[in-house]
């Protein structure tokens, strides 16, 4: 016999269906709100532009115009360039060097969907970096750098970014970092005796490819300066990291799709895995702090992020905790960008003392006579005047970052211009380097003297050098890797003549950071010293 559902049963599926209904009408309506304003300002944002007397490349609806950075750049990575030529942007930044040739220093374009504007004036740069109200906050990474770098330091804003730089800031105190000098050059002589065996063994002479050598070495010093642990122990990570930053590179021109992020796709899935690699690995090396029987978990820098999330702290300082996932995110933060800002930091100083002979000599001299032949100290090498000057000029030329991007949080007035909310704004650290008329006509040169009287007056404008950025965001560990780099050098100096290998290929490459594409081999040969 039929049962034919009660009235009470037909009232509720009719609710349901109406429910259903009205859901589907917002969540319609509301698509079609955004793809109407997608479009929309695809016409009204280059319009309001060209207003003002900006214009720029015509892009294609979401897509922009990555399809025609992606064509320039894969071209530009086939040019090979003079060992002695460092104009790196033809092959860096190709995009920026055509555009700027067609419609001025300032021009609008499209990455993917977002409107992009160029800034290439140091003053207006650093009226954007300068500003502390966060009204041109960072702009979120993709998935792929995300996963790559955690919500760390590097990516939080506003008053979530306030707490964590609090928590972390101290172990990056000058008296901090002097006490880590004595590690950084462990790990450095750990490294120039297998440079000095395997040259010994070449009977006085020794081609090495160093980039990779130098990268092991900043990681070494990353894990036990602010980990507590050996590289060994931080390897996986590492290796990890490496990964992830070889998927973020690839990606990173990608159209991205809201929400594809979440789905078990062929690009996702190999992310996802190493992300699991890192946290468990990141995990056992906290986990071996909770189980110390120490009081205190350290002063280092995990140690200082460990205190401030002990469950017996007073309720008045809850608020400045970090949590777990905090901790492991700020640990992805500094072992990936730790290691890797320092190492083609020393990197590219090698190269360009390789190249530069007479400069190689004049720094040896300077660290002879202020540190002879032994271990540095943190007073030594403060004295080194040359060799933070080269170090700055290494910096200015290949720094490890050749762009930065921020996004207006509102209609921003910014010099003439009036920005609107949600545009980017892209700042291309290695044009403004090079711009002759802010550094002067040997602005494609090494010449490390420019920085004789410091880095406020070595251009025409004092913040002209953004290898670390400026203002309220700039890069925390930048002392750190300063104080690394000073010590590296002078170590290597003290035990070594450099020369280039005939097999070297000068080519820059951008990957996330600026490294040498095909490694830096050099002819290594042991000094009597």
């Amino acid at each position: 016999m039929l049962k034919y559902p009660s009235g009470r049963h037909q009232r509720e599926m009719s609710n349901l269906g109406l429910v259903l209904g009205a859901l589907a009408v917002v969540l319609i309506s509301s698509l079609w709100r955004g793809l109407v304003y997608l479009i929309w300002r695809t016409y009204a944002i280059p319009k309001r532009f060209r207003k003002q007397g900006v214009g720029g490349p015509c892009g294609k609806f979401w897509s922009g115009s990555l399809e025609e950075i992606r064509s320039m750049k894969k071209a530009g990575r086939k040019l090979i360039l003079d060992i002695n030529s460092h104009d790196i942007t033809p092959r860096v930044l190709p995009h920026y060097l055509k555009w700027m040739s067609q419609y001025g220093e300032t021009f609008l374009y499209w990455f993917g969907p977002h409107p992009t504007i160029c800034i290439t004036d140091p003053e207006l740069a650093k009226q954007v970096l300068s500003n502390k109200f966060g009204f041109f906050p960072k702009v979120m990474p993709i998935p792929n750098i995300l996963a790559l770098l955690g919500k760390g330091l590097s990516v939080t804003q506003g008053a979530e970014w306030v707490r964590h730089r609090h928590v972390v800031s101290p172990a990056f105190t000058m008296d901090k970092l002097k006490t880590m000098t004595k590690k950084m050059a462990e790990c450095a002589q750990s490294m120039l005796e297998r440079w000095q065996d395997l040259a010994t063994q070449a009977e006085g002479q020794r081609e090495m490819e160093v980039s990779s050598q130098l990268q092991e070495l900043t990681s070494d010093v990353i894990s036990h300066t602010a980990f507590g642990s050996s590289y060994v122990e931080g390897k996986e990570v590492f290796q990890a990291q490496k990964e992830l930053q070889t998927l973020a590179a690839k990606s990173f021109l990608n159209v991205n799709i809201p929400g594809y992020q979440y789905l078990p796709s062929r690009r996702n899935l190999p992310r996802w895995k190493l992300e699991r690699r890192v946290r468990n690995t990141l995990m056992h090396i906290i986990q071996g702090r909770l189980d110390s029987k120490d009081s205190s978990y350290g002063n280092d820098l995990l140690g200082l992020m460990m205190e401030s999330c002990r469950s017996d702290l007073g309720q008045e300082r809850k608020g400045q905790l970090l949590s777990m996932n905090e901790i492991m995110d700020e640990c992805k933060t500094f072992f990936f960008v730790g290691q890797e800002t320092t190492s083609h930091l020393l990197t590219w100083t090698v190269f360009l003392l390789c190249t530069n002979q007479q400069w190689q000599e004049r720094l040896r001299e300077e660290v002879l006579k202020e540190c002879g032949t032994g271990i540095p100290n943190a007073d030594m090498l403060s004295k080194l005047k040359l060799v933070t000057m080269v170090l700055l000029e290494s910096l200015r030329l290949y720094g490890p970052v050749v762009m930065m991007q921020r996004m207006a949080a509102k209609d921003m007035t910014l010099g003439n211009l009036v920005i609107p909310k949600d545009t980017r704004l892209v700042i291309p650290i290695a044009i403004i380097h090079r711009n002759k008329e802010v550094w002067g006509a040997d602005a494609d040169e090494f010449n490390p003297l420019r920085f004789k009287n410091g880095i406020s007056k070595a251009a025409k404008h004092p913040n002209a050098l953004l290898a670390f950025s400026i203002g309220p965001r700039a890069c925390i560990g930048q002392n750190f890797a300063m104080l690394e780099a000073k010590t590296v050098i002078t170590m290597i100096l003290q035990r070594f003549s450099l020369s280039l290998s005939p097999n070297y290929i000068h080519a820059p490459a951008d990957m996330l950071f600026l490294q040498p594409q095909y490694g830096l081999p050099i002819l290594l040969r042991p000094l009597n010293v």
